[in-house]
């Protein structure tokens, strides 16, 4: 099936499925993820079964709105940060029961990074409504804030920053703050918040040193001599790698695909797609799994990972059963399992895939 039958194929279906209100609110979330029941997604090595009803919790007692991301504490606690000012901490068990859920100030709550210092852990909250980036420990006391980046020069006003993702080098707890909403920027930051340096910067056209929606941001310590960020570009539908000092040294493009943050998992990078072929189709994400030279081997929800002399070819969705439609996050448990966050998804709960090859 090619990309322009694909996307007939799933606005049709879309069609079909609000009409039936089988896509609705997070009170009927519960029979959504129901319907979902022994369908495997993905592509070669990494396919993946659907675990129908995952963490699906009473909306009245614990609503969502955006899931935006997902991190794991050393316990093997589930960690989600919603938007939703109810509770925007959500801890689950990997059964997907709720444990615990606190915060009610955070109402652009994004980006969720976890961070090890010594035997204790602590969260980064990108919070993109209140410009800041909030450090809390795991019980949701704040311990340190950073604002808007003013020692760069190059913010006229707080409202410029609008962060959406830290990332935290483990050798020295230094702290990279993404400002994918904002104007593009890259702040490093020492552990304590003291200003080291910024990079990049907005370019509409595509730019080695310049972004269109730094979305995402990781410290990849897969080389351990020489660890590096990987940045996503998403409008220009690429990751980039740069030195921990902000030099730039290599893009790996993903044509069609509008990606999120990348996630290190053993030697493999995953990766959530919030749309796909056209940043303008509703409801068309996937996830995207890479080997650790950053070749695409499987696209659960998407198209089959094609190269043709060494380069990926365009993907789009190709998810016949509505698996998904804005997947934001990803993160990958140590059975190898994903659950996946989902951005403007009609306020529904994680979705779990369980790894079957």
């Amino acid at each position: 099936m090619n990309e322009h039958q694909s996307r007939r194929n799933f606005l049709k279906t879309s069609t079909l499925a609000m009409g039936t209100g089988l896509v609705v609110n997070s009170v009927s979330a519960n029979k959504i993820q129901k319907k979902m029941e022994n369908i495997v997604i993905g592509h070669n090595s990494h396919k993946y079964k659907v675990v129908a009803g995952w963490g699906v919790l009473d909306a009245d007692k614990n609503p969502v709105n955006d899931c935006h991301e997902m991190v794991e504490d050393a316990k093997g606690r589930l960690i989600m940060c919603t938007n939703e000012t109810k509770n925007n901490i959500l801890i689950y068990d990997k059964s997907g029961k709720l444990l615990e859920a606190w915060g009610t100030t955070y109402p652009g709550a994004h980006g969720l990074t976890i961070s090890n210092e010594g035997s204790e852990q602590f969260l980064f909250i990108c919070d993109n409504a209140r410009h800041q980036v909030i450090k809390t420990d795991l019980k949701g006391r704040e311990v340190m804030k950073l604002e808007y980046p003013k020692e760069t020069g190059v913010y006229e006003s707080p409202n410029r920053f609008v962060p959406t993702e830290t990332a935290v080098n483990p050798a020295n707890g230094d702290i990279y703050v993404a400002d994918g909403y904002g104007s593009q920027y890259i702040t490093q930051y020492d552990s304590k918040g003291r200003y080291i340096r910024h990079f990049g910067g907005y370019s509409k056209e595509y730019s080695d040193e310049k972004f269109d929606t730094c979305h995402g941001i990781l410290v990849d310590t897969r080389d351990k001599k020489n660890p590096t960020l990987l940045i996503t570009d998403r409008s220009h539908t690429c990751m980039k790698r740069f030195t921990l000092d902000g030099k730039f040294l290599a893009v790996y493009h993903l044509p069609g695909t509008f990606v999120c943050r990348p996630v290190l998992h053993g030697d493999y990078i995953f990766a959530a797609a919030y749309r796909s072929s056209d940043q303008s189709w509703n409801n068309s994400g996937y996830i995207q799994v890479m080997d650790k030279n950053m070749k695409v081997i499987s696209t659960p929800g998407g198209s089959e990972p094609i190269y043709k002399d060494g380069k990926l070819q365009r993907q789009y969705k190709d998810d016949p059963n509505q698996v998904f439609m804005h997947p934001h996050d990803v993160w990958v448990d140590s059975d190898e399992n994903i659950y996946v966050p989902q951005w403007s998804s009609k306020k529904t709960y994680p979705i779990k895939l369980e790894r079957i090859a």
